[in-house]
């Protein structure tokens, strides 16, 4: 489980987020992962330019891989660019992608990357073990939402300032 970090943590710049992953997972856990990138990737995700959306995280011969993420080219690289679609490899101990790779054959979890961003210099995925949420699920979520919504509201309708 990785602590959970302040808003304005100065060693961590945040490059994009996995929005959908929230709202169509449960997720149990996250960790942490570093990704290994090439020289325009890094550059490009310092301009911001990453995507997570349908990106997913499996586990291939121990190795753990990120697959369907989005890092658009660098446009001031030349013939040397990558690839935007391209499989990258995760940085974990093996111990980990071990017990990661049990949970999710025997008990239907998934890999979903939350977040990528840099902390100390490096590239770091943020990765959550999740469950597939059903459509009563989300309506049970937005109800509650909306509850606490309206016993706010009623509390600040009642104090007068």
């Amino acid at each position: 489980m990785i602590k959970k970090r302040t808003i304005k943590d100065p060693d961590v710049k945040t490059v994009c987020r996995n929005r959908r992953a929230r709202r169509e997972y449960h997720i149990e856990d996250t960790m942490e992962a570093g990704l290994v990138l090439k020289g325009t990737e890094v550059k490009s995700l310092r301009d911001g330019r990453g995507d997570l959306a349908d990106a997913y995280a499996t586990v291939q011969n121990g190795e753990l891989f990120l697959i369907g993420s989005h890092i658009a080219a660098y446009e001031k690289a030349s013939h040397f660019n990558h690839d935007p679609r391209r499989q990258r490899k995760l940085l974990m101990h093996k111990r980990a992608i071990q017990k990661l790779s049990t949970k999710i054959r025997e008990r239907g979890y998934t890999l979903v990357p939350l977040e990528i961003y840099f902390r100390k210099g490096l590239a770091k995925v943020l990765l959550g073990l999740a469950k597939g949420r059903k459509q009563y699920d989300n309506r049970d979520l937005i109800r509650k939402k909306e509850e606490r919504r309206e016993m706010r509201d009623s509390m600040r309708d009642g104090v007068k300032p």
